[in-house]
């Protein structure tokens, strides 16, 4: 593979991690915020939408595994169909209707057509990995240019949002905090001046938002058109004529029995579910819980920025000490989180933010540097069969996309229930403490399992050189 091949690659993936990255940090404060729906009403479409969207994967799966080859190739074609409905519906899901009765339903429908959209792109996008190189060395590189690419992606996301957007959630009257009320509630949303209700698609709030969405949906068209230009997509030229597709159904159950996937799958759905929750409730976080409102945007970027810069160091630690070693590195950001919770300081925030891209980092190489390995050891076991690798890929971002939706509609109805109140300067006490456990607790424990569970994970890299070896005598 040639580096001009690899970087085209990889770009074709960034636009879907920048608009994920712009949904991932302020969809949920713009749902609360923006367009004033209640908590309970956003954990609704933050759930569904991810529902959505993980559905889709099986069912891209299916589809997409019963595809046959054009002059462009098998996967391409999803791709490139799917893009200008994305870019569309993406901008519609920022965009503040000016009826007020009908927004959820508005919000939800659209979120969960971006959802299912980018499902069709992801699926056959990450399944072109296989079709790069049958070598695991030239697939490993591939994956670590995309990472790399896709790190940016999300940082260039964050920031454009961040900075286009920031101006809707400044307010004079925030600078100085007035004494929370723990009495009641209640008594502390009247106290407080609140934002108001940009109920027309004119106002401020709205209009930056909007524009933020249109600059994104450019940035999509472009990436899949480098996609489209740099990357060709090949077959397993060692594949036999004589080997069948495995049905779509037979495949899922034969995945879901295959011991090395399976404790993948679990470990990384604990841990991607962890990093979820960490990004749609630290803009939240600085903003009600930390007093930092007026550095979000710079703790993101500095978060992203990290990640970005420590993709080629994670590279090279991989192959020098393994992939089950640099798991460890995920773990750094536990005792991070927890001192910026129980000491809210800029300097330490900013520290943190670092570190925590580190970690980020290394949880977002690790899963899809390591699929290709599992897919390997499958080939291995049922030598005669082909079609399987977008079921591996789609069965794996279902799961991944469940657990974060269910995620993130538990952390949307826990701030419902503490009586979280959209746009006042100062929550109840009860809110900022749901906001700290989202932060630090619960992130903390679900890394802390699945990295136990990723233990038992039983490739190595001796075997996985193994499997390299036999798969070279088979072909």
């Amino acid at each position: 593979l040639s580096v001009c091949g690899k970087l085209c690659y990889a770009i074709g993936g960034a636009p879907n991690q920048v608009a994920g990255s712009a949904a991932a940090f302020f969809l949920q404060i713009y749902l609360l915020d923006i367009a004033h729906i209640t908590p309970f009403h956003a954990s609704l479409v933050l759930f569904i939408g991810k529902a959505s969207g993980a559905v889709t994967d099986p069912v891209a799966g299916f589809f997409i595994s019963k595809s046959r080859w054009t002059k462009i190739g098998r996967l391409m074609p999803w791709m490139l169909a799917c893009t200008p409905f994305t870019v569309v519906s993406y901008f519609f899901m920022w965009y503040l209707p000016p009826f007020v009765s009908g927004r959820v339903a508005w919000y939800l429908t659209f979120y969960c057509l971006f959802q299912a959209l980018t499902t069709l792109f992801q699926v056959p996008y990450s399944a072109l990995t296989m079709f790069l190189s049958t070598d695991q060395k030239e697939r490993d590189s591939a994956t670590a240019y995309r990472m790399t690419m896709e790190v940016l992606g999300t940082l260039i996301g964050a920031a454009l949002q961040g900075q286009i957007v920031a101006s809707a959630h400044l307010s004079h009257h925030c600078t100085v905090n007035p004494p929370v009320n723990t009495t009641s509630p209640t008594d502390s949303w009247h106290d407080t001046p609140s934002f108001p209700d940009p109920s027309n698609p004119l106002s401020h709030q709205a209009k930056v938002y909007m524009i933020a969405a249109g600059v994104i949906g450019g940035v999509y068209l472009l990436g899949t058109i480098v996609l489209f230009l740099g990357v060709k997509e090949k077959d397993d030229p060692y594949a036999l004529n004589s080997d069948r597709a495995i049905p779509f159904c037979k495949g899922l159950g034969l995945t879901m029995k295959h011991g090395p996937y399976v404790k993948l799958t679990a470990s990384f759905l604990l841990i991607s579910t962890a990093v979820q929750l960490e990004q749609s409730n630290f803009v939240l976080f600085c903003t009600h819980a930390a007093d930092l409102r007026n550095h979000f945007q710079y703790l993101v970027v500095t978060i992203l920025v990290s990640a970005a810069v420590s993709i080629p160091f994670w590279q090279k630690f991989l192959q020098r000490f393994g992939k089950k070693c640099a798991a460890c590195g995920i773990s750094w950001m536990i005792p991070f989180a927890v001192m910026l919770v129980t000491i809210p300081n800029l300097i330490l925030a900013y520290f943190v933010a670092f570190v925590s891209g580190l970690s980020i980092a290394a949880s977002l190489l690790l899963p899809w540097s390591m699929l290709p390995d599992v897919v390997d050891n499958f080939r291995l076991q049922n030598p005669h069969g082909k079609g399987h690798e977008t079921i591996f890929y789609s069965s794996y971002v279902f799961f991944t996309k469940m657990s974060a939706g269910i995620g993130l509609g538990i952390s949307a109805a826990g701030l419902e229930f503490t009586g979280y109140k959209p746009g006042i300067c100062r929550q109840s006490n009860d809110v900022i403490l749901t906001l700290k456990i989202l932060i630090g607790a619960v992130p903390a424990v679900l890394i802390l399992v699945g990295l136990f569970i990723l233990l038992f994970y039983p490739i190595t890299e001796e075997s996985r050189k193994q499997t390299k070896l036999a798969l070279e005598v088979l072909r």
